[in-house]
């Protein structure tokens, strides 16, 4: 208890309550929820093969899949409806770049703002006294702003693509048997996409909140700082130019070297 009581004096916890803060909490948050929902996914589908000779159909046949979505991999056992033979099948598809690339960056974003809100709460004013470091946290918000855009587009394409290979309907395209007009197949269960398709709506969550912290990131380096300096200084500059001795009129008033002292001079014609 002394040790977490030192620690909360000494923290800022302040700066949870401003932007800068809260947002990196959120952050962190939303990181877990996109890794967790796309890296722990596991899903399920089900066909049904009804053959000619009843003894060898088989009418639920279990196909397992998940992350990361290498569905080449996944192989099952159907029936080639022949004399109680079956064939290994294999699903198509290798979507693995795509949300292994989702999760690589919901993992580092994970750990950075992680970093970041400790740093805040603990060491913000020598994070404020180096201009170097408000300038890296900068440059890292605008990366992993990026990265987001990028890897939650891409794990959308690549969801949609994932959906389309493990529809009941284009598996059993995949079956021999299931070409011979004579055989009937039809799909059982399909798999359940809530869990993938909030991954992707974390996935363009983070990137809202990432590049909203951008603004206020930047405005703790030395370059809005220097521009609000400029700024500041401009006014008092231009009304110093306008600043000018005071008129003195008696510096215009100069001694009339024509001033009469008597009066007017009168011409009479005397006799």
């Amino acid at each position: 208890m002394d040790t977490a009581n030192q620690l909360a004096s000494v923290g800022t916890f302040q700066v949870l309550k401003l932007p800068l803060g809260f947002i990196r909490v959120l952050e962190w948050l939303f990181a877990i929820f996109a890794f967790a929902t796309c890296g722990g996914y596991s899903g399920q589908l089900r066909v049904s093969v009804d053959c000619m000779e009843k003894a060898s159909s088989n009418l639920s046949i279990g196909i397992d899949f998940g992350y990361p979505f290498r569905l080449h991999q996944v192989a099952f056992e159907a029936p080639m409806c022949e004399a109680m033979r079956r064939e290994r099948v294999f699903l198509a598809g290798d979507y693995s770049s795509s949300a292994e690339f989702f999760v690589t960056i919901a993992v580092f974003s994970f750990l950075y703002s992680l970093v970041a809100t400790v740093a805040y709460i603990f060491f913000l004013n020598k994070y404020r006294e180096n201009s170097q470091r408000p300038l890296i946290d900068f440059v890292v918000t605008v990366v992993f702003s990026f990265m987001w855009l990028v890897s939650s587009s891409a794990w959308a394409k690549a969801l949609s693509d994932v959906k389309v290979a493990t529809d009941p309907d284009e598996v059993q395209l995949l079956i021999p048997a299931c070409k011979d007009p004579t055989n009937k197949c039809g799909s059982v269960l399909g798999p359940r996409w809530s869990g993938l398709n909030t991954s992707v709506v974390f996935g363009f969550l983070n990137f809202v909140l990432w590049a909203g912290n951008i603004w206020f990131v930047f405005k703790e380096t030395s370059w809005h700082k220097g521009g609000s300096r400029l700024a500041g200084s401009a006014p008092d500059k231009q009304a110093g130019t306008f600043d000018q001795q005071p008129y003195d009129q008696g510096s215009f008033d100069q001694p009339s070297e024509y001033s009469q002292v008597g009066g007017p001079t009168s011409y009479s014609n005397q006799m």
